[in-house]
């Protein structure tokens, strides 16, 4: 409500021509297929900004977005907002303990690495860290009792907001319940300032996990070596068919000979033709 007049301040609506274009743009760019029934969010969404930018209409917002200044500013802002950044700590736990009473098991009984070369691990479409420093977490447990090689974990995403999160590893207590509490006590430390409710990732694990800005859709990567281990869980959902066989196909070629590639438990691999091997719900290995 203006308090001057009394007046209304309008609700801008997004047109379904220009939502047309942000969704040709989304899936041509991002990867991700948005329809009609997107609409509603998207706009809900993009309202922030164009508030935040003091625009009118969404067309304005448009406009701008593809500008100089906007594709320098504003698209990594834009970028964050039409992705999906749900994420927990021990999200679909069945996978972390397959990982470490099957998977770690059988990479070190098949003698695949050694201690001169770190186990590598890949976090794909991390968002704000969770799964990368549940990953993080669940290995250094385990090489407490195991021969496990020293690890890497890459944490990747399209979004540069969301990884400067992971960089900083600061999280709100309330959304580490899922971690059991030995782990909380060796891995993570509380803030001086009580009232903040605010744990950070130790140091020792901090310095396992590097972010790296990585859209899915872009081929090649830039990554240079191989992958033991790649989790991309509830990723390819968003994605075109043509998409997502041309993504697992990249994955693939990143992942080492006899490496896993773990999915999350609503999206499968039927009819993809691919080098993959089921070994259990939503997990694969390269043959």
């Amino acid at each position: 409500m203006n308090q001057e007049n009394g007046s209304k301040t309008a609700t801008p609506v997004m047109k379904t021509a220009t939502f047309d274009l942000f969704s040709e743009y989304i899936q041509e760019v991002i990867g991700i297929k948005m329809g009609h029934n997107k609409q509603t969010m998207l706009q809900a969404r993009l309202m922030k900004r164009l508030r935040i930018l003091g625009l009118k209409t969404y067309e304005e917002y448009y406009s701008y977005l593809f500008s100089e200044e906007g594709q320098r500013s504003e698209m990594p802002l834009f970028v964050h907002q039409v992705t999906t950044n749900k994420t927990d700590f021990f999200r679909e736990p069945a996978h972390y303990e397959q990982l470490v009473k099957q998977v770690l098991p059988v990479l070190i009984r098949e003698k695949k690495y050694s201690f001169q070369r770190p186990l590598r691990v890949w976090s794909s479409a991390c968002s704000t860290g969770e799964e990368p420093y549940t990953l993080a977490m669940v290995l250094a447990d385990f090489a407490e009792t195991h021969q496990l090689p020293d690890f890497t974990i890459l944490a990747t995403d399209i979004s540069p907001e969301v990884l400067q999160h992971v960089a900083q590893g600061v999280y709100d207590e309330a959304r580490i319940s899922p971690v059991p509490f030995p782990m909380r006590k060796k891995y993570m430390l509380r803030a001086k300032d009580p009232e903040k409710r605010l744990v950070r990732i130790v140091p020792e694990l901090r310095a396992k996990v590097r972010p790296q800005w990585i859209n899915l859709k872009d081929y090649p990567y830039n990554i240079q070596e191989r992958m033991d281990i790649i989790f991309c869980r509830n990723v390819i959902i968003y994605f075109s068919h043509d998409t997502q066989v041309k993504v697992m196909l990249q994955l693939c070629n990143h992942l080492e000979p006899d490496g896993y590639l773990f999915l999350g438990h609503s999206e499968t691999l039927n009819n993809f033709n691919l080098p993959l091997k089921q070994v259990a719900a939503t997990v694969y290995r390269k043959q």
